[in-house]
C-alpha cells in the first residue's frame, strides 16, 4: 500500500510556477529524498505534503485518504526542521511531550513515550536540560525525538543536518539511517546534498525547475542519468563531460575526442551498450560522460576496454583525500578529473598515462542534454 500519493501536483506563486505538475508514489516504510539545487521547488513540495502550503493544483493522499486540502494537524505526520524549532524555555522531556501533550495523550503514555525515544536516541541523561544547555547534534536528536514519539504515518525531514558541521552531519546521518532500518518507517527527506542521498534513500527523486528528473534507488540514478544535470548533480567530484565526436556505424562505432596538442583520441563504444538512438548521431557532435572512478593508471585488466591507453597527459592539480587521489588533466576543450589509487607516487607537472573502462561510460546528445546510451 502506497503511504503517499502525489498527483499531478502544481504550486504557484502569482505568476511564478514552482511546482509543475509532479506526480510520485511511496510505499510503506520507504526512505525517499527529494534532492536538487536550490529553488528547485523540493522544499516547497514538502510543505504541500505537510499542509503548510495550499497545492494549485493536483491531489495528494495519505495512506490512500485524500487530505489535500486537510490542515496539518488532520493529516497525521511530524517534521523535522532545519533549524530544530525547539521551545527555548523548556526542557528536553517537555520538548519531546509537547505535540502528545496538545493531543490530549495521557500522562503516563507520554512519560513512557519520552523515555522510549531517548533511549532510542541515546539522550535519556539530556531530558532535565534545556536546548541552549545542547550541542547542535543533541539539539537535532531532540527534534527527531519529538517527532517520534508521536509515531504519525509519515515523517518529513527538511534540510535537518545542514546547520551542523562536518563531522556532526556524518555521525547523525548514520543515526538517521540505524532509526529507519530499527523502526520501518515512512520517511520522505529533503536536501541539497547528494552525499546524504546516496547514502540514506532507498529512492531518490532528483529535482529540477519543479520537476521530477528522475526517480529510481541510487544505483540507477548514480549509475543511469536520465540526462547531462542528474548525471552531473549526483557524484562527487561530478561526471566528466567530454566534447566528442561520434563517428562508424553499428558494431563499430567510436568516439573521437580532439586533445590540446590537435591530436585525435580514439575510444571504442563498446558493442553490448549501443542503442537504436546512436545512429541518428552518427557524424555528430555529443558528450561522452565518464565518473572520475572510470579512469584507471593501476589496473591492467581495463587495458582491453580502450583502444591502448587513454592519455598521456601533465597532471594540473594532485589533490590527496586520503582514500584516493583526485587528479586534474587537459582533455578535448576543457580538463578532467581522475580518482587514481593513494599509492601513487605524483604530483603537479608529472605526466601519467590512464586507462579508461567504457563499459561504465554514458553518452549525451549535445543539443537535448538527454541520455543517448
Amino acid at each position: 500500500m502506497s503511504a503517499l500519493e502525489i498527483r499531478q501536483v502544481r504550486k504557484d506563486f502569482g505568476s511564478t510556477r514552482v511546482l509543475k505538475d509532479v506526480s510520485l508514489s511511496i510505499d510503506s516504510g520507504e526512505f525517499l529524498i527529494l534532492v536538487g539545487p536550490s529553488g528547485c521547488g523540493k522544499s516547497t513540495l514538502m510543505n504541500a505534503i505537510a499542509g503548510l502550503e495550499p497545492v494549485t493544483d493536483g491531489q495528494i493522499l495519505i495512506a490512500e485518504e485524500d487530505v489535500t486540502w486537510r490542515t496539518p494537524a488532520e493529516r497525521d505526520i511530524a517534521m523535522v526542521f532545519q533549524s530544530y524549532a525547539l521551545y527555548p524555555s523548556m526542557t528536553v522531556r517537555q520538548n519531546i511531550a509537547f505535540g502528545l501533550e496538545m493531543r490530549k495523550v495521557p500522562k503516563a503514555e507520554r512519560e513512557e513515550a519520552v523515555e522510549r525515544v531517548a533511549d532510542l536516541l541515546q539522550i535519556s541523561q539530556l531530558l532535565d536540560r534545556k536546548p541552549s544547555q545542547l550541542s547542535g547534534g543533541q539539539r537535532q536528536r531532540v527534534a527527531m525525538g519529538r517527532a517520534l514519539a508521536r509515531e504519525p504515518k509519515i515523517y518529513l525531514f527538511d534540510e535537518p543536518l545542514s546547520n551542523l558541521d562536518a563531522k556532526l552531519r556524518v555521525e547523525m546521518r548514520t543515526e538517521i539511517k540505524k532509526l529507519h532500518q530499527r523502526l520501518g518507517t515512512t520517511i520522505v527527506y529533503v536536501t541539497h546534498d547528494q552525499i546524504e542521498a546516496m547514502t540514506l534513500a532507498d529512492r531518490i527523486a532528483v529535482m529540477r525547475d519543479g520537476n521530477i528528473l528522475q526517480l529510481g534507488t541510487p544505483e540507477e540514478v548514480y549509475n543511469d542519468p536520465v540526462d547531462m544535470f542528474v548525471a552531473g548533480f549526483m557524484g562527487s567530484p561530478s561526471m566528466n563531460f567530454i566534447q566528442a565526436t561520434l563517428e562508424g556505424e553499428p558494431g563499430d562505432y567510436r568516439l573521437v575526442v580532439e586533445t590540446p596538442a590537435s591530436a585525435r583520441l580514439v575510444l571504442p563504444w563498446p558493442a553490448e551498450r549501443e542503442t537504436p538512438g546512436m545512429t541518428n548521431v552518427v557524424g555528430r557532435r555529443v558528450v561522452l560522460g565518464l565518473r572520475p572512478e572510470h579512469f584507471s593508471a593501476e589496473d591492467a585488466r581495463l587495458g582491453d576496454r580502450a583502444e591502448g591507453t587513454l592519455l598521456t597527459a601533465q597532471v594540473s592539480v594532485a589533490e590527496p583525500t586520503g582514500a584516493d587521489i583526485l587528479l586534474r588533466l587537459p582533455l578535448g576543450d576543457g580538463e578532467i578529473t581522475a580518482r587514481v589509487g593513494p599509492k601513487m607516487r605524483i604530483a603537479a607537472g608529472d605526466c601519467i598515462e590512464l586507462r579508461v573502462d567504457m563499459s561504465r561510460a554514458v553518452l549525451f546528445d549535445a543539443d537535448s542534454e538527454r541520455r543517448l546510451a
